[in-house]
């Protein structure tokens, strides 16, 4: 009889209660499953399995110097448990509790099932901040705080590989079928890298974090990059928590004893540590709500947008081609890299959902896979809360042309990720579709031939999109159903501002 150690999010060594729990109780299967599930889901992207190979082959290797190995399996739960417990028989399954897409939920149960059939103990343990069967939200903040104050714990000392296991190894985008992906200049996974990142952020890049998160400029370096390990679990948000909050308290040790540290540590500390409990709070929305992956959050607002899906429209948003320099630079670089910084999401998202006018779901699933740190809890909630369809945030109508001008001033990223517009002086970058034609010619490119005019005018879609959200929002049912949105999934650390829209 063995423990099945069944990793999912959480591809580490470190910190890993399921696997230091089953270890000490004899051999062990480390098992990591190519779900036919998940290689299908419309959410899924090559650039997922590559990173999370790379996290897997480190992890094997750690495992290897311990005694272990990780068993790699194709197939589906529970049926791929089903053979290893005909082959060698199984005590129990260890592994951390998931909030993910509807699919991860639907397969859990299965393998919940079948493990009460053959009397076989699955342990679950939490990862994150996220309470399961949550009654409200009060107090979560102090619930939050109290696990991630737990300590650390230390990798395994030895685990023992369970025989009669026949070998295995890591699977390719090719041996899986799945295609290569077009995103060449991603971030690479793994533990080591991740505890590079979080020390590189930290102690070097993260001084000016809260004045530069906001440009997709500055924030490529001056963001943590902690997401896609974060997503993946190459590193734990316990084990980020602690780090931060040592680094606060030798950057205000250093101001008592008047050694000189760049002046932007404190607040831009505050702000990170800030955002690590926000990364858990929009994950608990999913929990405890998970029709919202499908779902508007508030129901006052169903048939909003379902039913004028302009295909034409979305294509042009998905392939950067909105003639929009600014959103087409960010949606032209996420394609390549996988990610982009939190301001630019939340730019991109409220153009499709605003100036668009296109229903969220589809824009979602479509950055799903754009996202190399795709974590459904806090997509689709940030989904939910840009497209205005939760009733009790505010609604932020972001103006693409003004965004441009205060978060890439220079015109760097539209130069780099939009080259069509390369020639055309700074001032003119944000709306290239106002330049006379005669310069178009000098400046090397013909707004309409070369790079496509607006696809739509900014003004009065923002003015149609504004008065159609703000008369649902106003109704009486909207308004009673943002009671029952808050009770259940508001933060009860200060109050959001209502019924407020910003360019």
């Amino acid at each position: 009889m063995v423990q099945v150690v069944w990793l999912k999010r959480d591809l580490r060594l470190r910190d890993h209660a399921p696997l230091t729990e089953a270890a000490l109780r004899g051999e062990c299967v480390v098992l990591f499953v190519y779900e036919r599930e998940w290689l299908e889901s419309p959410e899924f992207d090559p650039s997922h399995l590559r990173f999370v190979n790379e996290c897997l082959a480190e992890l094997d290797q750690g495992l290897r110097e311990l005694g272990g190995r990780v068993t790699f399996r194709v197939g589906t739960m529970p049926e791929v448990l089903e053979t290893i417990r005909q082959q060698v028989g199984i005590e129990a399954i260890w592994s951390h509790e998931e909030t993910g897409s509807d699919w991860t939920y639907r397969r859990d149960r299965r393998v919940a099932a079948w493990a009460k059939r053959r009397s076989i103990t699955w342990h679950e343990f939490p990862q994150t901040g996220v309470v399961r069967r949550l009654k409200d939200r009060d107090g979560w903040a102090r619930s939050w705080l109290v696990r991630m104050s737990q300590p650390i714990i230390a990798a395994p000392g030895r685990v023992l590989a369970a025989s009669g296991i026949e070998p295995s190894r890591r699977m390719t985008a090719e041996d899986l079928g799945v295609g290569p992906g077009e995103k060449c200049a991603a971030q690479a996974g793994g533990e080591t890298r991740a505890h590079e990142t979080l020390t590189g952020f930290l102690e070097e890049r993260g001084a000016n974090y809260r004045t530069e998160m906001s440009s997709p400029v500055t924030g490529q370096t001056g963001c943590s990059r902690l997401s896609p390990h974060l997503a993946w679990g190459s590193i734990s948000i316990k084990q980020v928590h602690q780090a931060t909050e040592a680094r606060r308290t030798e950057v205000r040790e250093c101001k008592r004893q008047g050694v000189e540290l760049d002046r932007g540590w404190a607040s831009s500390l505050s702000s990170f540590a800030g955002r690590l409990r926000w990364h858990c709070h929009f994950i608990q929305k999913l929990e405890d709500e998970p029709r919202i992956e499908f779902e508007n959050m508030n129901r006052a607002y169903d048939g909003l947008r379902e039913r004028e899906f302009d295909e034409t429209k979305f294509a042009a948003w998905c392939e950067g081609q909105t003639g929009y320099p600014l959103v087409d630079a960010c949606m032209r670089s996420l394609r390549k890299t996988g990610w982009i910084n939190f301001r630019m999401r939340a730019m991109l998202v409220s153009f499709a959902s605003y100036h668009l006018w296109l229903h969220w779901r589809p824009t979602a699933v479509y950055l799903a896979r754009q996202f190399l740190d795709f974590e459904p809890g806090i997509h689709y909630s940030q989904f939910q809360m840009q497209s205005g369809v939760t009733g009790i945030n505010t609604v932020r109508i972001y103006s693409p042309i003004k965004q441009a001008r205060d978060q890439d001033p220079d015109g760097e990223f539209i130069r780099r990720w939009v080259p069509e517009l390369a020639g055309f002086p700074t001032d003119q970058l944000a709306e290239p579709h106002k330049t006379p034609a005669l310069p178009q010619h000098a400046y090397g490119c013909l707004i309409g031939r070369d790079y496509p005019a607006p696809i739509v005018d900014h003004a009065t879609a923002y003015r149609m999109a504004r008065e159609r959200i703000f008369a649902v929002r106003g109704r009486a049912d909207a308004k009673a159903e943002a009671v029952r949105v808050y009770q259940q999934h508001g933060s009860r650390r200060r109050p959001e501002r209502r019924g407020k829209s910003r360019e």
